[in-house]
């Protein structure tokens, strides 16, 4: 039998029942548990030091290199969180700038089409005895403006689902940065749990 396991396992069950309370201490203070993790390990290294227990002082290690994952994963969960709600923040922009145009387009459009009808009944008006040859010169006038407007409200259209587009692959972004962050913290966590079979 190791005479070292004697005093790590009394370490290991002395520093079992101190997580309790340290643990809610450090959540009273606004802490996280890999603070916890942190003390857990310096402490860990501290008494196999003064033990001279090597595999004290590797799981002291083990533990703290577990704490720094979970810190980096939660700094890219943060992040991605960020980068998830500016990408949303800014497509919501884009969508109420992209109406307004919309709205704006749709507005010039029915003006124009109103002036080109005025015109065209002015027309008509002026010159009776050229009453068929000005109203079929009008209507294709009419035509033409009809579909000037349709091109336009296209090419706005268009410029509307590109925007769009940007913004969706901005989110998509920021969601396969999610997906990587939960990915390590998943790593982290199968860490821990062969530590704990170990």
């Amino acid at each position: 039998m190791d005479l070292r396991a004697i005093p790590r396992g009394a370490v290991d069950g002395y520093l079992r029942l101190l997580r309790v309370p340290l643990g809610g201490a450090l959540r009273l203070i606004g802490r996280d548990g890999t603070a916890l993790d942190r003390v857990d390990a310096s402490a860990r290294a501290a008494a196999g030091i003064v033990l001279g227990d090597a595999e004290l002082r590797e799981d002291a290690g083990r533990r703290r290199e577990a704490a720094d994952e979970r810190d980096r994963a939660a700094a890219l969960r943060h992040a991605a969180e960020q980068t998830t709600q500016q990408a949303d923040e800014e497509l919501e922009q884009r969508t109420t700038a992209a109406e307004a145009r919309r709205a704006e387009a749709a507005r010039n459009a029915e003006q124009r089409k109103q002036a080109a009808e005025r015109e065209r009944l002015a027309r008509q008006r002026k010159a009776a005895e050229a009453e068929r040859r000005r109203k079929a010169a009008s209507e294709k006038a009419a035509e033409r403006s009809e579909e000037a407007i349709e091109d336009r409200a296209r090419r706005e259209r268009l410029e509307q689902i590109e925007q769009e587009g940007e913004a969706l692959e901005a989110r998509q972004e920021a969601l396969t940065a999610a997906e990587e962050a939960e990915r390590l913290r998943d790593a982290a966590g199968r860490a821990k749990a062969q530590r704990k079979e170990d």
